[in-house]
């Protein structure tokens, strides 16, 4: 049952909402884990045990540190101040047991079930290559539990937010497969934190018509970018990827463009209508979108791309790798004997080396997801080695790096890198992206493009609702950027008017959106992780 599907947006969602509004208040969080639990299995099956066995692990790994803060607390009045650091030792060596247990059970599944075969062929390569006798490997149909890759994240958080004291452990073992199985955001995200959806998920809300209006609103304009831009793209995108051997350069770019537009379009459309799902119940989801094309950098772009994702990646991965003990010691012995800047720049170097790899293999399972991530490093460390350089030599050609002409160049250098990456995400191996990219340079012909161009499923109309609905894209992106709230500004309108944008967004997906005939319905691209 998809987001997008009649069954979700009218049958299931508006019974649960029903039922979500009858309930008393105390219970209504029952009503939204038994509707996360029905959700999934109508989508997993018996693969639920998966989630449900990692939700077991959490909980009890949880608990257990929980237990020993509340041990300390309870005894350390009645030790001596060498006894107090000794029973703390103690019980922090067993906080971390703790979390290594229920990271190693979460993860394991991950790994297993998502990366068992990658792993494993690369294990038997490097046997073969130094003449060890690999053992006999056998690659069945790979089982992947809906959304492993978010809710193990999302799991991994809890535990270290507890062991941090963040938060505290919930006693409650339903809450915590709540927290971890909330079905709008168990498909794509965004990832949670427990400290902030706590509250929102088990306090239980009444039943208030602007939130419910504001809801659906998000809904219908996800729906649009979903079903009038992104599947609309998707028909060029494939035509063009299947062909790429013969066609023109000028094609190949448009299909990363256009490839581009449909991964947002389709992401953060599908996000909407997760965050819209989600506001019907009072529970308010971090955004994971702020207008990345307006992004002056690649660093900045990630900041502003799937933004609980690398939230996730700094907070969890990145800063523990950069502050460890080894690290710091050779950022001080670097600062002393060659040079305080990349002194101060090598922590973040390497701790975005294991950040990226882990990004990278986090979208997938295969050698150009690993590329992927390796691209994504090695322009943001061209960038932090090279600051200065660019410092100094802007101040000596009196470049303003402030000013728009500047700032207009950067979003446009930023865009081309973000296309690059796009065509290695949506390629079928690394050689395959470096045949397209030799083709965008060498075969390029602005005669063979204008011929080309109506040859790979798309015709004139098709492009002039592209071209309409990308300008409104960006004019949505341009007020946002000026720190306007549209749907606040859209309240206040007058009933006619307001209706009448609410009529027209619906007709624009009934009219204009790219289903049934030549177009097919694409599946989610993040939804497959």
């Amino acid at each position: 049952m998809s987001y997008l599907s009649y069954e979700y947006l009218l049958l299931f969602l508006g019974t649960v909402l029903l039922a979500y509004t009858v309930c008393p208040k105390k219970y209504k969080w029952g009503v939204l884990l038994a509707a996360s639990y029905i959700f999934y299995w109508m989508n997993s099956e018996w693969l639920a045990l998966f989630l449900l066995f990692a939700t077991l692990a959490v909980y009890a790994a949880a608990l257990m540190i929980e237990n020993a803060d509340s041990c300390f607390d309870f005894v350390k009045k009645k030790l001596e101040r060498d006894e107090k650091k000794e029973y703390k030792k103690l019980l922090t060596k067993q906080k971390k047991a703790a979390v290594a247990f229920g990271v190693a059970v979460t993860l394991g599944f991950l790994v297993v079930l998502k990366y068992g075969a990658f792993f494993g062929g690369l294990l038997f390569s490097i046997a073969k290559a130094v003449h060890i006798k690999p053992p006999p490997m056998a690659v069945g149909r790979r089982l992947i539990p809906l959304g492993i890759s978010y809710y193990t994240l999302q799991a991994i958080g809890y535990l270290v937010d507890v062991y941090r004291g963040k938060c505290k452990a919930s006693r409650n073992f339903g809450k915590v497969a709540l927290f971890l199985s909330f079905f709008p955001q168990i498909v794509e995200g965004p990832i949670g934190r427990f400290d902030r959806l706590a509250n929102p998920l088990f306090e239980g809300h009444p039943f208030d018509y602007d939130r419910v209006t504001k809801g659906t609103q998000r809904i219908l304009f996800g729906l649009f970018k979903k079903m009038v831009i992104a599947d609309r793209a998707n028909l060029f995108v494939n035509n063009v990827f299947d062909e790429f051997r013969h066609a023109d350069g000028g094609i190949i770019l448009l299909a990363g463009v256009l490839y581009t537009l449909q991964i947002y379009a389709e992401f953060s459309g599908c996000i909407d209508i997760v965050i819209g799902s989600a506001q019907l119940f009072g529970v308010p989801l971090d955004e994971n979108f702020s207008q990345p094309f307006f992004a002056k950098s690649v660093s900045e772009f990630w900041r502003r791309w799937h933004i609980t994702l690398g939230t996730w990646f700094k907070d969890y991965v990145f800063y523990p790798v950069s502050l460890s003990k080894p690290i710091m010691r050779l950022s001080k012995s670097l600062r002393r004997n060659k040079s305080a800047y990349y002194g101060a720049v090598l922590p973040s170097a390497l701790a975005l080396l294991v950040t990226w790899l882990g990004t990278g293999l986090w979208h997938g399972a295969a050698w150009k997801y690993v590329i992927y991530g390796l691209y994504y490093y090695i322009l943001m460390l061209f960038g932090l080695l090279f600051e200065p350089l660019f410092v100094s030599a802007s101040g000596k050609l009196h470049i303003n790096r402030q000013g728009k002409f500047f700032g207009f160049l950067a979003m446009v250098r930023t865009s081309a890198f973000v296309v690059g990456g796009m065509l290695l995400f949506r390629a079928d191996t690394v050689a395959v992206w470096g045949k397209m990219i030799a083709r965008m340079f060498s075969s390029f012909s602005p005669r063979g493009f204008v011929t080309a161009v109506y040859h790979y499923g798309l015709d004139i109309s098709d492009y002039a609702v592209l071209f309409v609905s990308v300008l409104l894209l960006l004019g949505i992106g341009l007020i946002k950027e000026k720190g306007i709230h549209i749907r606040d500004s859209v309240a206040k309108l007058p009933l006619p008017i307001r209706w009448s944008l609410y009529i027209g967004l619906i007709l624009s997906v009934v009219i204009f959106g790219a289903y049934g005939g030549k177009y097919e319905a694409a599946d989610l691209i993040y939804g497959q992780f």
